[in-house]
């Protein structure tokens, strides 16, 4: 019989923020695809004979092509396994999950997409950022820093910069002074709220504030690199008032099993 491709969110870090069904695919998966950003801890959920393959990806360097992940779940698939493709956050949010679907299909491989907590709003919450606030934010977007140096989507920092009250920006610490360049530009004021939330939601969790004209030596000053999750706008001032995670042990409680 041909099994099948689970593409499932890991969620952002902590290993506690897995749904269930995601948990659950882990457990019962024959193969595991995981990315460098996957806490390790979720792999010791994984049955003892599954078979567990290494597909990160750093900045300028790639452990293992798409293309080879893309062949890997048809090949392994078609051969009758249970596969789970498991990628940090949400498969479909700057995941490339949507392309590993597609694969699939174009295959005749049958799959399932298991959503994640995505790191666009778990790192602002355990920061005390809400990404949404009925005063301070009535919409919000997702943007990937690796933008940075296309014009179509430089020109689109026209429209971010008005058009939503808070942006969240994935993989942008390298590309933090051209963002803050756009949003001047573009007319966003200098005391633009901003902050950089590291590791978001694990225990090394740190988080930077400032404004659009501070930040930069602000991160510099503090060494923060990926990963790093970018928030700007009004919600950050909440940060002073709302943050609860460097405050507090949190208790890890058992994980959930099948």
């Amino acid at each position: 019989m041909a099994g099948k491709v689970y593409l499932v969110g890991a969620g952002p870090g902590d290993p506690e923020l897995i749904t269930v069904k995601g948990l659950r695919c882990l457990q019962e998966a024959d193969v595991i695809l995981y990315d460098r950003l996957v806490n390790p801890d979720l792999l010791k959920h994984a049955k003892k004979e599954a078979q567990l393959i290494y597909c990160g990806k750093l900045p300028h360097y790639h452990t293992m092509k798409q293309e080879t992940i893309n062949s890997f779940l048809v090949k392994y698939a078609k051969k009758g396994f249970n596969v789970v493709r498991l990628k940090g956050g949400d498969p479909f949010v700057f995941g490339r999950g949507g392309e590993e679907a597609e694969e699939c299909r174009n295959n005749d491989v049958d799959f399932e997409i298991i959503p994640g907590i995505t790191a666009g709003i778990a790192a602002p919450a355990y920061a005390g950022i809400p990404v949404t606030h009925r005063t301070l934010s009535k919409s919000f977007a997702f943007v990937t820093g690796h933008q940075a140096g296309d014009e179509e989507a430089e020109h689109q920092w026209a429209h971010l910069a008005h058009a939503v009250d808070t942006i969240c920006v994935y993989m942008g610490v390298s590309h933090l002074p051209n963002i803050i360049q756009n949003l001047l530009l573009n007319g966003k004021p200098a005391q633009t709220p901003i902050a950089m939330v590291h590791w978001g939601t694990l225990g090394s969790q740190r988080v930077v504030a400032g404004t659009l004209e501070t930040i930069e030596s602000k991160i510099k000053e503090a060494n923060i690199t990926n990963p790093s999750m970018m928030v700007i706008g009004e919600v950050v001032r909440l940060h002073d008032k709302l943050h609860w995670f460097d405050e507090e042990i949190v208790p890890h409680l058992p994980v959930i099993h099948g």
